[in-house]
């Protein structure tokens, strides 16, 4: 007889913010404070009770300290292997929002990238997001 422990994936969401304002145009990203580290799209895990949209608002406010508009839903990333904590399932948003990000919560920094300026150092399968978004692979 074989032990069969039912698990499920957590569900999150990554929120793509286009800014565009008179300092600098393209997407917010975050330095991780934890592991694993890098940089990173804002996000989080979704609260029990909450929607997948409230769940990007919460998140990119609590990272970034920006009053996000949602425009729509992106695509979703499923891969097993994505998170290296947990299998995750991930909902990603484009948003807009205009100021300046701050790194908060558990943001070590937060900034503003264009296509050309991402960086290497990426956590999770955000390299690949950002691939998708820019070149519209959706």
């Amino acid at each position: 007889m074989t032990d069969k422990t039912f698990r499920n994936p957590f569900p999150t969401v990554d929120i793509i913010i286009e800014i565009d304002n008179n300092e600098k145009k393209g997407i917010v990203l975050i330095k991780r404070k934890n592991p694993p580290l890098g940089w990173a799209i804002p996000g989080g895990f979704v609260d029990y009770g909450e929607s997948l949209e409230e769940a990007a608002v919460r998140e990119a406010e609590e990272e970034t300290a920006l009053q996000i508009k949602l425009i729509r839903q992106f695509h979703t990333y499923s891969d097993p292997a994505r998170d290296p904590r947990h299998h995750t399932i991930s909902t990603v948003f484009i948003a807009s929002a205009s100021g300046k990000p701050e790194g908060r919560d558990d943001a070590a920094e937060a900034a503003v990238f264009s296509e050309n300026e991402i960086p290497e150092n990426m956590a999770f399968d955000h390299k690949k997001i950002i691939e998708d978004y820019f070149n519209n692979n959706y």
